[in-house]
């Protein structure tokens, strides 16, 4: 099912975890509105960059969310985040030509220098914080642009 002209619903719900435990990854009408907006983002994203993207990890069941070693915090148990890879970028610079776009984001997160992790607002009528982000061995700590 399409949900913007260049991402489904599969590829946002599809899931290695999910197809190895033969678990159901299917989001509730709750998280499809969600991952209609985080498609949206999408879009945006992939306007700028003019190059495929690979969406690695979009919503997650608990299940799924559990063996994959997230928090029930995480904003893919709500259908709000997207990991990501660009054909032709690394992730940093992912990140900063996103941060340099004026493209509006909840969080976007370099994770271990493999794939960038980006999302929308909780609540769709929520502010976005802008938060970016690094998480890979050494910890949490905000990406400064241009690193």
């Amino acid at each position: 099912m399409k949900l913007t002209p260049h991402f489904t619903l599969e590829e946002l719900t599809i899931s290695e975890a999910a197809a190895r435990g033969g678990w159901d990854n299917t989001p509730g009408p709750m998280e499809q509105a969600n991952l209609v907006r985080v498609a949206e983002l999408l879009e945006k994203v992939r306007g700028l960059f003019l190059s495929p993207i690979i969406v690695t990890s979009g919503y997650r069941s608990k299940k799924v969310n559990d063996a994959v070693g997230s928090k029930d915090s995480s904003q893919h148990r709500l259908g709000c985040a997207a990991d990501i890879k660009i054909v032709g970028y690394t992730p940093d610079e992912v990140c900063n030509k996103i941060l340099d776009s004026g493209i509006l984001f909840d969080q976007l997160i370099r994770e271990y220098n493999s794939w960038t992790h980006i999302s929308v607002p909780n609540d769709p009528d929520g502010e976005y914080r802008k938060q970016a982000l690094i998480i890979d061995r050494a910890g949490t700590r905000l990406f400064i642009r241009g690193k």
